[in-house]
């Protein structure tokens, strides 16, 4: 389908050709090349960039070895044409008159035509089937319905948000993510916990993936049954909508997860695809036999090596195989197909409009897919990312994207887009979260410090949610590269790292487990929570008070740099109160198999009561939190503030700079466990403590 005409196959390989009439940069109604009479055309309002098109014929041409008589032609169209990117989706009907519907036919062909940049690509499907086929919900009508349906109160957020498009980057932004049946059990007892939510000053509230998912294996709920529900075991969808209401009264803004890149195997797009629905087998990337597979196999690497091997998995039901890059029941997407483009954003409308404000899109890198390629980082992902920006700022621009990119920092730059093309508003900042525990163990801030400098170096439109410790694991990513400059050799580190952090090196203090260990490439991941990674954990077991205050110490150390970084911080829940590993997931015969269930543990609600009690591990925590946020309040953590690093001769301390019109704040972290000294170059001028005292 291109921008003039569009060729349509039919009944017995006969075909009719349609045009377009263009209305400025846009596409006017559409009308069959052939002579019929009783042809209607009709074109919507323009919405957001966008217009819809429907034809309606009854054909009356006499000429039967050509047409039948009065046979019904039904037509629509949809283009969005905005910034250079169009889709276009036609539905046809040919209906003979007197057909059985054995012999009536339906027609569907979907194009898409992105042009982003110095790209293009085109995605097309075309499907004649002589049963009953259910009719295409256009995106455009998806819009305008969501829009409409927006209440008053979000359409007043909306224009609150468009006035002050920076919201999310001032100095008082202060996260946690938790998962909702740990922290309360479902969202109404979540809703009656908002108490301890605002005594932490909580500006963002990230709930882990609460949609409707299969029991009990569903990768934490990252597969999703159904995008537009909410999971029966956590309350409905009146509920999330309550909660979001008492967050924005409270200041807290709701992040949640949207898994662009697949479904569960249970969702009802694959059920069908099951059932032999050629439709919704469209919708996935789908193989009769392995020669297309393997030739994938030569060059995507393996997410999961050890519990999930392989890029496919078969599927009985339908004898074909299935894409599935990360577990064998999440079932990749094909956004080839722009009906799986219009689904998704639909649903990321739906829970818009119950007052989610941030969407955390889950694995983007991946979602397109490219024979003889890596399938990461391809353009077309951006293209996707970048008309789903568009879509939300149409329709909702108080929404805002977090993106999951786990990426070298080189890769980062282009999912946030360009200021004239934006794509995502933040990402998560992972390289600098493994970098950090990497120096802590290392006792070495060079390479922490280096990837820092990449960061710094990003365009300014880049911004970040640091963090410590989340849902996952601590994937051991960092930059061979720099290692090998540094004279570090990156399998030796690697191993270093994860067997300390495992608690299995000499000397070490912390406590964790491995996850994901593959003896043949010697890679493995890292699982546990803050508290017990920094040696709490430890310290409490051996009884030894002067571990404690060491222990502590790091732990306060990795947070207070976290929240210095570019970007807000974000905790990780029950790193405030100190809480410990929670190895009682091995007794629990649907959660023993997945480590990072070791930091997955409920949360403890004894522990939390003694966070003002003075003299307590919690209260130190607790009170370790507060001077975070006192320490953003300061004018150097405006958005427009100056980040960078400095020199400070000493590996084993990082030197953090902000930079604010006249003032500047310099911050000093000392990763040993020793008095250092640090030597800076560029120090000038007066400077003082917190406290006022003066120290230059």
């Amino acid at each position: 389908l291109s921008s003039d005409c569009g060729t349509f196959s039919i009944l017995g390989g006969a075909a009719y050709s349609t045009s377009f009439s263009t209305i400025g940069n846009m596409y006017g109604a559409f009308y069959l090349t052939d002579s019929y009479n009783n042809s209607v055309a009709y074109v919507t309002p323009e919405f957001g960039g966008i217009q819809g098109h429907l034809m309606y014929s009854n054909g009356t041409d006499t000429d039967e070895k050509k047409w039948s008589h009065n046979s019904h032609y039904y037509g629509a169209g949809l283009t969005y044409n905005k910034d250079k990117l169009s889709v276009d989706v036609i539905y046809e009907l040919l209906d003979h008159k007197g057909a059985t519907d054995q012999e009536r036919t339906r027609l569907l062909n979907l194009g898409a035509s992105y042009d982003f940049g110095t790209f293009k690509v085109f995605g097309a499907y075309e499907f004649a089937q002589h049963a009953a086929l259910p009719g295409i919900e256009f995106a455009e009508e998806k819009m305008a319905e969501a829009y409409n349906a927006r209440s008053a109160e979000l359409k007043a957020l909306d224009k609150a948000r468009s006035a002050d498009p920076e919201w999310y980057k001032r100095g008082n932004m202060f996260g946690m993510t938790m998962y909702t049946d740990l922290f309360a059990g479902n969202l109404k007892e979540l809703a009656k916990k908002l108490p301890y939510l605002k005594e932490q000053k909580l500006t963002y509230l990230h709930l882990m993936p609460l949609l409707q998912m299969p029991h009990p294996h569903n990768d934490g709920g990252y597969a999703v049954e159904d995008f537009d529900t909410v999971d029966p075991s956590l309350g409905t969808n009146k509920d999330l909508e309550n909660l979001t209401r008492e967050l924005r009264k409270a200041g807290i803004s709701l992040c949640l997860d949207f898994v662009m890149n697949h479904t569960a195997s249970t969702h009802r797009w694959a059920m069908a695809a099951k059932a032999g629905d050629p439709w919704f087998q469209a919708y996935y990337h789908l193989y009769e036999d392995r020669t297309i597979p393997d030739q994938y196999e030569q060059t995507v690497p393996q997410v999961f090596p050890n519990t999930a091997p392989g890029n496919f998995t078969w599927c009985e039901e339908m004898h074909k195989w299935v894409l599935t890059t990360f577990h064998d029941y999440q079932w990749d997407l094909n956004y080839a197909n722009p009906a799986v483009f219009v689904d998704m954003t639909k649903s990321i409308l739906h829970l818009a409009n119950l007052g989610v404000e941030v969407f955390r899109i889950d694995a983007v890198p991946y979602i397109w897919k490219q024979l003889g390629t890596t399938c990461r980082n391809l353009p077309q992902v951006h293209t996707i990312v970048r008309m789903l920006r568009m879509v939300l700022e149409c329709v909702c621009p108080a929404v805002v994207l977090k993106g999951e990119v786990v990426m070298a920092p080189k890769e980062l730059a282009a999912y946030f887009g360009t200021p004239e093309k934006p794509e995502c508003h933040m990402l998560y900042n992972v390289s600098t979260m493994v970098n950090l525990w990497g120096a802590l163990a290392s006792r070495d801030t060079r390479l922490l410090k280096a990837q820092l400098d990449a960061l710094h170096a990003l365009p300014d439109n880049c911004w970040f949610v640091n963090y410590l410790r989340c849902h996952d694991d601590i994937g051991w990513g960092l930059d061979e590269a720099v290692e090998n400059r540094l004279g570090i050799d990156p399998q030796k580190h690697k191993e270093y790292l994860y067997h300390f952090y495992e608690g299995n090196f000499p000397g070490s203090w912390a406590k964790g487990e491995l996850y994901n260990y593959d003896p043949a490439t010697g890679d493995a991941r890292s699982c546990g929570t803050t508290a017990s990674l920094c040696g709490v954990e430890q310290a409490l077991e051996k009884g030894d008070k002067t571990a404690l205050d060491y222990a502590v110490k790091r732990d306060l150390l990795l947070h207070t740099a976290m929240a210095f970084l570019q970007g807000f911080p974000m905790l990780n829940c029950g790193d405030e109160i100190a809480q410990l590993n929670g190895w009682d997931y091995k007794n629990d015969p649907d959660r023993v198999e997945d480590s990072r269930n070791l930091h997955r543990s409920k949360f403890n609600w004894e522990d939390a009561k003694q966070r003002t009690r003075k003299g307590t591990l919690q209260n130190a925590l607790w009170q370790g939190m507060e001077q975070l946020r006192q320490m953003r309040a300061d004018p150097c953590f405006a958005p427009d503030a100056w980040v960078t690093t400095w020199d400070s001769h000493n590996p084993g301390v990082l030197a953090l700079v902000r930079k604010r019109g006249e003032e500047t704040l310099v911050g000093l972290f000392n990763f040993t466990e020793y008095p250092a000294g640090a030597s800076l170059d560029a120090l000038g001028g007066e400077y003082h403590t917190p406290e006022g005292t003066s120290v230059w």
